[in-house]
């Protein structure tokens, strides 16, 4: 087996130990495993260089390579921990952890803070929910007028900014996601579950999709 992994590890940059990323994860070592196909997928769908890409993350995740995404765009960048401009195996499988149903809501909750974040300053503004808000309704092909997506702006941070300072730091953000668990729908992910269709390779075990309804 070490032979194996040794040859593995070789052929693929980054590449962990299943049994180590398994015991920093929410994943067991199998569903690694399956990750690994899944990853080996996607990091050859355009260029075979054992890296992905952001062409490749988009393609993979969004059916689209060319279509500009902001909500995609921050996903890759979140998994892009170290700002590399690709991402290695052990960068996809700690990423895609807080989406795990037995990760922490804290876990989640920092993740989507971080989502929205945008500018990176430790808080999150109007003008960031505003474009998240955009980039969201039109991956789901769904249109709001101005004036609506105006009203929920206010309405979010009226309930949320608890200091009236025009921002939401991650306190009230924690406080607010509490109040409003469906926003952490999200962290579902769903285009994972489309990928299971994509890549047969990869399924998700049953006990996992108990735990998640």
């Amino acid at each position: 087996m070490g032979c194996y992994q040794s040859k593995v590890k070789k052929q693929w940059l980054g590449y962990e130990d299943p049994v180590t990323l398994a015991s920093q994860t929410a994943f067991s070592v199998s569903e690694v495993e399956a990750l690994f196909e899944l990853y080996k997928s996607i990091s050859g769908s355009v260029t075979n260089d054992g890296l992905i890409s952001k062409e490749e993350f988009l393609l993979a995740l969004f059916k689209n390579k060319k279509k500009e995404n902001l909500f995609a765009n921050r996903i890759f960048d979140l998994f892009d921990a170290n700002h590399k401009g690709v991402i290695d195996f052990g960068d996809f499988v700690r990423s895609l952890t807080v989406f795990h149903p037995n990760a922490s809501k804290e876990d989640k909750i920092d993740f989507t803070f971080k989502l929205y974040d945008m500018d990176g300053t430790g808080f999150i503004e109007r003008h960031e929910v505003k474009q998240m808000l955009i980039a969201l309704l039109c991956e789901s092909d769904m249109k709001l007028a101005d004036e609506t997506i105006e009203v929920i702006l206010d309405k979010t941070f009226e309930d949320a900014d608890v200091n009236r300072d025009g921002k939401i730091d991650r306190a009230e953000w924690q406080q607010y996601v509490s109040k409003n668990p469906s926003l952490l729908k999200i962290m579902n992910l769903p285009y994972l579950r489309d990928i299971t269709t994509t890549f047969p390779s990869f399924i998700f075990h049953s006990e996992v999709d108990e735990i998640s309804t």
